[in-house]
């Protein structure tokens, strides 16, 4: 298992941490994402799913990483 955290952009509220928390949710282990931090902890098997997919997945949503 692989432990990463990242400083995501562009949260306007708690619903956008639960709505990455949800797309993500499936794909990874654990995942928690703090709105008022613009923090996440996520915790994934790199055979599944790799860091840089993560990242992709993210941004896809439409927020940017620091």
């Amino acid at each position: 298992m692989t432990k990463i955290f990242l400083n995501i952009k562009g949260m306007h509220c708690e619903s956008c941490a639960k709505l990455i928390e949800s797309e993500m949710e499936n794909e990874v282990k654990k995942i928690k994402v703090s709105f008022s931090n613009g923090k996440a902890e996520i915790e994934f098997d790199e055979e599944k799913i790799s860091e840089d997919e993560i990242k992709n997945k993210i941004k896809s949503l439409g927020y940017k990483l620091k």
